[in-house]
């Protein structure tokens, strides 16, 4: 079955989008199946960006028919907001299509966001604060609102006044500030019936595409280990990036997927809170950053950033089964004299070659390193694997060797043809 799923293997940010516009040349839908707006993919075509949120990274190829699935959890303003941009740029979302199954984002689930990470002090997790952990807890508090529910407009109305009501409730005893319930309805009826004409049997579409032997590309948000069962929880989102995610919240089976593309960074960051083994703190932490410009697309933060971890990424090809990589970012290493590469842990003396089912002992982890000599050039320009220095090829040899599957793809640098094919 010719479908390719796409997955981050880190803590997201690891360069999806690029891999994602790489590959929609030969797919014709491009599905995102999990997350919402707090996921930023970015695209850079001819010095442009494009930075999207909701809209699949396949938007940008005419051929493609975009689709958001049911596991995704749709804030309209946001949506259109895009769509709008994308239009005024010539990027044209005639053919978007919009789960009927999805659930949607309201006002009050941002001020519940808001409301109880202040009230975590200390510990707050690092939420982007756009409501989609509660609204994900309303789907599964079976109180949710559907996509679908656009169609009835009445019903549609009825229901958007009758939750803000009881919610503001709930908002003020948080002591929060109440929402203007004829405001909240005004306006999402206005956007009910525009997202109307874009509503869809995902499900049926997709399986009736897969009939025809149509390309599928299924375009994951955030990563691995932000992963709601088996990421470093809590430090987590509220859905399931991973494979096992992409069968869900697309309505594909199992057996429908063939191929399934893991991408990491040369190195590794993540955004908020968690424990991060192999976090630099130092002057090389703040090269990756500022070289990597590891700043969030969605909300700006600067990120955390270590040097790659491959006891995680082993991990990740458990957790997904990867059939193969995607190393983005390797011409961010250009400047390093040395360049480290974390093969396994030790904790309270003993070594680990596994990643620890419990956040705290990931926490406590002291990483194992092999270091490799820096290659002292520039790797933009690299266009063949005969290109690249003996360095590089001995990081990306040592990368494989660690992880068990072949590293296909290379980025060297943001534009969309950055990049060389490593293994065939």
């Amino acid at each position: 079955m010719p479908v390719t799923v796409v997955v981050g293997a880190q803590w997201g940010d690891e360069g999806k989008a690029k891999v994602i516009d790489l590959l929609s040349k030969e797919h014709t839908y491009v599905v995102r199946y999990q997350g919402g707006h707090n996921a930023g993919h970015t695209v850079v075509v001819d010095g442009e960006k494009y930075a999207l949120q909701l809209v699949p990274s396949g938007i940008l190829y005419n051929h493609v028919i975009p689709v958001i699935a049911n596991g995704v959890v749709v804030d309209l303003p946001t949506l259109f907001s895009e769509i709008d941009m994308l239009e005024s740029r010539g990027i044209s979302c005639s053919e978007l299509k919009v789960s009927s199954r999805a659930h949607l984002i309201f006002p009050w689930h941002q001020a519940h966001d808001a409301i109880a990470e202040a009230m975590r002090g200390d510990d707050k997790i690092g939420t982007t604060l756009k409501g989609i952990g509660p609204a994900y807890a309303d789907k599964a508090r079976r109180v949710g609102l559907r996509v679908g529910d656009v169609l009835d407009p009445q019903r549609f109305s009825a229901l958007v006044r009758e939750r803000a009501v009881a919610e503001n409730t709930l908002i003020e005893q948080a002591g929060g500030e109440a929402l203007n319930v004829d405001e909240v309805v005004s306006r999402f009826d206005q956007l009910a019936a525009r997202v109307a004409p874009l509503v869809t049997d995902t499900v049926g579409l997709l399986h009736s595409a897969l009939a025809t032997e149509a390309h599928v590309l299924l375009e994951g948000a955030q990563a691995t280990f932000l992963d709601l069962d088996h990421g470093t929880y809590p430090y987590v989102t509220s859905s399931n990036p991973t494979a096992g995610g992409a069968c869900v919240g697309s309505g594909l089976g199992p057996r429908d997927i063939d191929r399934i593309v893991g991408i990491t960074k040369a190195y590794t960051t993540r955004v908020g809170a968690g424990p991060f083994p192999t976090e630099l703190l130092d002057d090389d932490g703040d090269t990756l950053i500022d070289v990597g410009k590891e700043y969030g697309t969605v909300t700006g933060r600067r990120r955390r950033a270590g040097w790659l971890d491959c006891v995680m990424l082993r991990q990740a090809v458990r957790l997904n089964s990867l059939t193969e990589l995607a190393l983005t970012k390797l011409d961010i290493l250009d400047g390093f004299e040395s360049i480290k590469i974390c093969t396994g842990y030790r904790l309270n003396g003993q070594l680990l070659t596994d990643y620890p089912d419990r956040s705290d002992l990931i926490a406590d982890v002291e990483p194992i390193y092999e270091t490799v000599a820096g290659w002292g050039c520039s790797l933009s320009e690299k266009r063949e694997r005969s290109d690249l220095p003996s360095q590089a090829s001995e990081f990306l040899e040592i990368v494989e060797r660690e992880v068990g599957v072949p590293v296909k793809v290379v980025g060297v640098g943001a534009e969309r043809d950055d990049y060389l094919v490593w293994a065939t």
